[in-house]
């Protein structure tokens, strides 16, 4: 799994990867459409697109009644995994800032 989240995050490491997500998250777009939404050429875009369908983000198919035409989507399933991963961190820090809380708290008693 340390594998694909890896490439999850260097996909979203750049903030116009992420903006792409972001329009992508609205639904299925065309190239042009992305590329025209973040101010971007086609061939730049095109780029960005190739990254985030190397790292598992992003998924092209072309349409019923035009082969020619490409809509790009999200994949739900890396952002599942960076969620569960990110969810694990999290329960590990509330862990530990409990932990610390309970130990203030006992230190502040004893003082009083």
């Amino acid at each position: 799994m340390a594998t694909d989240l890896d490439r999850v995050l260097t996909g979203l490491a750049e903030p116009t990867r992420r903006r792409i997500v972001e329009h992508l998250r609205r639904g299925p777009r065309r190239a042009g459409e992305l590329a025209e939404a973040c101010g971007m050429s086609m061939p730049a875009m095109s780029r960005h697109l190739r990254v985030l369908r190397r790292c598992g983000l992003v998924e092209g198919g072309g349409l019923d009644h035009d082969a020619r035409v490409r809509l790009y989507s999200l994949r739900p399933e890396p952002l599942a995994e960076l969620r569960a991963w990110l969810e694990h961190v999290e329960a590990f820090w509330t862990g530990q800032l409990a932990a610390f809380k309970a130990h203030a708290e006992r230190k502040r008693k004893r003082r009083a």
